[in-house]
C-alpha cells in the first residue's frame, strides 16, 4: 500500500486459516469428482417421481405423450421426459350466481357481484334468479390437460349455456317448484353430451339447483302474489271441504234411504210369498175337506172381524127384513111416515 504522497506504506499481513492450504493441494483431483458425484445425484433424483393414490401422471417425452401411470413410485428419464400430475378422484365444484367463502357448520357465501351469472328469462317471459352447483370428475388426465385450452372455463361456459337453454323452456312456477329436479337431470346430460364432443376428459357427475327466488328488485311483489294465491288456495280448499261435507251427508242420507227402501222391499216380497204359500196350503187343504175348511176360515175371519166391529145385531136368518127388529130395538125408521099413521 502506499501513502498519499506516493510513497510506500506499511505491509498489512493477513493470517492463514488452517487447512487451506491442504485443500488447496487437494482441489485439482477432487473437485470434478464432486462436481460429477452432484449431477448424478440430481439426475438419479431427477428419475423418480412419485403419484399420489388420488392422482395419475401424465409422462411426455419431448412433450408427446408416452404413457399414463397410476399412483405409486415410477421412474422417467431424466432432462427427457416431464411429468403432470392430475386429482382423477377428487370432485370438482364450479358455483354459478354466488360462492362459498368459508365452509363449515355454518358456511358464509358471498352473491353480490355475481348476478350476471344467475339472471334467467323464463319461457312464460319472467326473470328467475337461478343459483346452481355444477360438480365434474376428471376422467382422462391427457385430455384435461392438452385437448382444450382452459376447460375450467369452457365448463362453465357449456354449464351457463345449457342452463339458460333449459330454464328458457319452462314456465316459472316450474323452475321455482315443480320441475327442479327434471331441470337438473336434462342439464347434467346435455352438458356431457358437448363436453364429450368436446373430448374434453370429463364427465359431470351433478347439477343442483341451490336457490331459485325472483329479482330482488321485485322479489316483495312476487312474495305479495304468492300471498294471494295461497288465500285463494286456502279459500278453494274450504269450499271443497264443505262441498264434500253436504255430498257425504246427502249421500249418506240417499244410501239410508234406499237401503230402507230395499228392506222394505224385502219385507213385502217375503210377506207376499208368505202368503202366496199360506194360501197354497189352504188351497190343499180345502180340496181334502171343503166344508170344515170353509167354516174355519168363517170362523177364523170373525174372530179377527168382531172385536172391532162395535154394536151387533143378531137376526133370524129367515127374517125377510130388518126394519122390524130396528123399529123394536128403538131405532127411527127410515122409511118416510104415512099421513094419521102412529109412529
Amino acid at each position: 500500500m502506499r501513502n498519499v504522497d506516493g510513497s510506500p506504506g506499511p505491509v498489512i499481513e493477513f493470517p492463514r486459516l488452517p487447512g487451506l492450504e491442504r485443500l488447496s493441494r487437494l482441489r485439482g483431483p477432487l473437485l470434478p469428482r464432486i462436481l460429477l458425484g452432484i449431477l448424478l445425484l440430481f439426475l438419479l433424483a431427477s428419475c423418480y417421481f412419485q403419484v399420489d393414490p388420488f392422482e395419475r401422471g401424465v409422462v411426455l417425452r419431448f412433450g408427446r405423450h408416452v404413457r399414463t401411470v397410476g399412483e405409486g413410485p415410477h421412474f422417467k428419464l431424466p432432462l427427457v421426459e416431464s411429468v403432470y400430475k392430475v386429482a382423477t378422484e377428487r370432485q370438482f365444484k364450479e358455483e354459478f350466481g354466488f360462492r362459498t367463502i368459508e365452509p363449515g357448520k355454518v358456511t358464509t357465501y358471498a352473491k353480490q357481484g355475481f348476478e350476471n351469472e344467475s339472471l334467467m328469462l323464463t319461457g312464460d317471459l319472467n326473470i328467475a334468479d337461478v343459483e346452481f352447483v355444477v360438480q365434474y370428475r376428471i376422467e382422462d388426465p391427457y385430455r384435461w390437460l392438452f385437448v382444450l385450452q382452459d376447460p375450467k372455463d369452457t365448463i362453465r361456459a357449456v354449464a351457463e349455456a345449457e342452463m339458460r337453454g333449459v330454464v328458457g323452456d319452462q314456465g316459472f312456477d316450474e323452475v321455482i317448484k315443480t320441475r327442479r329436479r327434471e331441470i337438473e337431470d336434462l342439464v347434467r346430460q346435455r352438458m356431457n353430451d358437448i363436453l364429450h364432443q368436446y373430448g374434453a376428459g370429463v364427465s359431470i357427475k351433478l347439477v343442483q339447483l341451490q336457490d331459485v327466488h325472483p329479482p330482488e328488485p321485485v322479489k316483495d311483489s312476487f312474495e305479495e302474489v304468492n300471498r294471494a294465491l295461497q288465500e285463494m288456495e286456502r279459500s278453494i280448499n274450504e269450499a271443497l271441504q264443505e262441498r264434500n261435507k253436504i255430498l257425504f251427508r246427502v249421500e249418506g242420507e240417499a244410501k239410508q234411504r234406499i237401503s230402507s227402501a230395499e228392506g222394505t222391499k224385502t219385507e213385502r216380497i217375503n210377506r207376499a210369498q208368505g202368503d202366496a204359500k199360506r194360501f197354497s196350503l189352504l188351497l190343499a187343504e180345502y180340496k181334502k175337506a171343503p166344508v170344515v175348511t170353509r167354516e174355519r176360515l168363517y170362523l177364523e175371519a170373525m174372530q179377527q172381524a168382531l172385536p172391532g166391529a162395535g154394536r151387533l145385531f143378531v137376526v133370524d136368518g129367515g127374517l125377510k127384513g130388518l126394519l122390524p127388529v130396528f123399529t123394536g130395538t128403538g131405532l127411527e125408521s127410515p122409511l118416510p111416515k104415512k099421513p094419521g099413521e102412529n109412529p
